[in-house]
């Protein structure tokens, strides 16, 4: 195939979606509030970690087979400390 007659490959797009860790019976757990479904569980954070990682790639390459738009990262998450007594 000639150079001109190549699709050009979409630029990689970088996004960030909150990943919430839980700890679990038998580890961790994970999802994200912004990716309803998607979820990762392991024995350490390091593997729930990586687990969700390629569960949420996955799924964003499923809905870009699909056609779908990507979810629009929008969760956020913070700390309140509160004292007791």
């Amino acid at each position: 195939m000639s150079p001109s007659k190549r699709r050009a490959r979409p630029k990689a797009k970088s996004l960030r979606y909150l990943v919430v860790l839980e700890r679990a019976r038998s580890g961790y757990r994970a999802h994200s509030p912004d990716v309803p479904g998607c979820v990762a569980t392991g024995k350490t954070r390091a593997l729930v970690l990586r687990r969700m990682g390629a569960a949420l790639a996955l799924h964003l390459e499923g809905l870009q087979e699909d056609g779908l738009p990507f979810p629009v990262p929008s969760a956020d998450a913070l700390f309140l400390e509160i004292t007791s007594g």
